[in-house]
C-alpha cells in the first residue's frame, strides 16, 4: 500500500499537468526508499522499478506499458490499471510476496546500481532513436 504522502505528491503532479511517468516516479522513489530502509529487497534494479510502476497503476496513475514491453508485461499493466481504486487484496498472497522479497538483496538500489541502470537505459534509448532516424 503506498503511503499517503506519495499519493499526494502524485496527485499534485497530475494537477500541475505533468506526464504520467512523472507521477509514477513518486511511487518508484518510495519503493527505492523501502528497499534502502530494509523493509524488503529486490532481485534487480529493474524489479524495484517495476514494483513502483505497478503500485502507481494500482493507485490510479494512467500509465501505459512501454512500447517495447513484452506481452506478459502489457497484460500485467492492464490488470494493474483495472485494479485501480479497488481495495480487495489476498492476504496470503501479499504475505507470501513480502516474505519472498525480504530474502532478496538490498544492494540493487545503491547509488552505483541505480546509475548503472540509468546508463544502460539511456544507451538503449540512444541506439533506438538513432536507428529510427537512419
Amino acid at each position: 500500500m503506498p503511503e499517503k504522502e506519495t499519493i499526494e505528491r502524485a496527485r499534485r503532479d497530475k494537477r500541475e499537468g505533468k506526464a504520467p511517468s512523472t507521477q509514477a516516479g513518486e511511487f518508484v522513489r518510495e519503493e527505492i526508499e523501502h528497499i534502502r530502509e530494509g523493509k524488503h529487497g529486490a532481485r534487480s534494479t529493474k524489479q524495484a522499478i517495476a514494483i513502483g510502476l505497478s503500485k502507481a497503476r494500482r493507485a490510479g496513475v494512467e500509465l501505459p506499458p512501454s512500447k517495447t514491453a513484452s506481452k506478459e508485461t502489457r497484460e500485467q499493466a492492464k490488470r494493474d490499471l483495472k485494479k485501480a481504486g479497488k481495495k480487495t487484496k489476498s492476504t496470503k498472497r501479499s504475505r507470501a510476496t513480502l516474505k519472498a522479497l525480504k530474502k532478496e538483496p538490498r544492494s540493487v538500489v545503491s547509488k552505483r546500481a541505480l546509475s548503472k541502470q540509468a546508463r544502460s537505459a539511456a544507451k538503449k534509448r540512444r541506439s533506438r532513436s538513432a536507428s529510427k532516424s537512419a
